[in-house]
């Protein structure tokens, strides 16, 4: 394999300045990590999975270069959708000047406007329903409670045929990571279709409760188990509790091991913002401060994102406000690349793939 495929040497050479050397840099670290046997989370805001993100990251999951995922509910379902409907989806390339009755219109056709992209409700939402509501009710006689994206692996499974497939399924991420068996970690998984359409057949009575779809907080017990046995091999109930009474001292601090001491680093790179980022990068000062337990902190960091740097934005805050939250470390590696992900994530991407 070359050092430099075509579109790696473009960027090298064209790529020097502002947010375009922040792309380089971000993305040499990038490989850097995980070429010294570091991990790294993927967070996917926004809607990464109608802008076709799996061109480019289902290969970075096959190549071992993403080891966990975390997304809204949009993102998990949306990759379905576009594996079974995408020829019936409908772009609308002046989506900026229609009007509300043009709007109301796309409605009435059953198409679910995403930016320029149309989602097409009968050959996509209503499609997979029936599919993945047969699947919720046997877990649901079987006692069983299951995640989100165990429903959607387990769809991928037995509740699809390839016969369905509009798209190939190398360019799913969410394919990709059912094959590899991949952690993927989904709060607010009520913000989706799909799950409206959960606590619909649950009013129906055609699911007996909403406990068998297990939610946010069992993910972030999980995700603590993640990270504590990726980072120190063993879960977090195995590691021994740090003493020290002061939470907001050096105590807390103490807690933070060094990177050559863990047996690996998990980095961190965030698709936009919102809770798909917010939530898991929270793992570390909660491991810290209210667990009291010993792990690194999150070995690399970039963001994607468009968002002004203000006041109170989360979405748009600088990498070393997280200091102050005990997620990140002075030394940790931090890049912003202030642009559209949708043409910045696959550029990194292509630059770890050595595309």
């Amino acid at each position: 394999m070359t050092e430099h495929g075509p579109v790696r040497a473009f960027m090298r050479h064209h790529y020097r300045h502002f947010n375009a050397a922040a792309l380089v840099d971000a993305a040499e670290a990038y490989e850097a990590h995980v070429s010294s046997g570091g991990h790294m989370l993927v967070t996917l805001a926004g809607a990464m999975s109608t802008a076709e993100l799996g061109l480019s990251l289902a290969e970075m999951i096959r190549r071992d270069k993403v080891h966990a995922i975390c997304c809204t509910g949009a993102n998990l379902e949306e990759d379905i959708f576009n594996l079974v409907a995408h020829d019936h989806y409908c772009r609308i390339p002046n989506w900026r000047n229609l009007t509300p009755e043009a709007e109301k219109d796309l409605e009435r056709r059953g198409l679910n406007r995403v930016t320029d992209t149309c989602i097409p409700e009968g050959e996509a939402f209503r499609a997979i329903e029936d599919r993945i509501l047969a699947i919720w009710q046997e877990a649901d006689r079987a006692g069983e409670r299951l995640f989100p994206h165990e429903f959607m692996y387990r769809l991928l499974e037995r509740g699809l045929t390839e016969d369905q497939y509009q798209i190939e399924p190398r360019n799913s991420w969410l394919m990709a990571a059912y094959e590899r068996n991949l952690p993927i970690f989904v709060p607010g998984w009520e913000d989706s279709t799909l799950g409206n359409i959960f606590v619909s057949h649950v009013l129906q009575g055609d699911i007996s409760g909403c406990h068998v779809m297990r939610g946010g907080l069992e993910y972030m017990h999980a995700l603590a188990n993640w990270y504590v046995r990726t980072t120190m091999g063993a879960d977090v109930a195995e590691l021994p509790e740090v003493e020290g009474e002061d939470d907001h001292a050096e105590t807390v601090h103490m807690r933070a091991i060094p990177a050559e001491r863990a047996l690996r680093t998990i980095g961190f790179f965030q698709i936009g913002g919102g809770i798909a980022g917010d939530f898991p990068i929270c793992v570390v000062p909660m491991i810290h401060q209210d667990l009291r337990r010993a792990c690194p902190y999150w070995g690399y960091f970039c963001q994607i994102s468009d968002s002004t740097t203000s006041y109170g934005s989360y979405s748009g805050a600088i990498p070393t406000e997280k200091i102050t939250w005990g997620k990140l470390d002075v030394h940790t590696p931090m890049f912003v690349i202030e642009s559209d992900a949708t043409i910045v994530a696959p550029l990194v991407f292509a630059w770890v793939l050595r595309w």
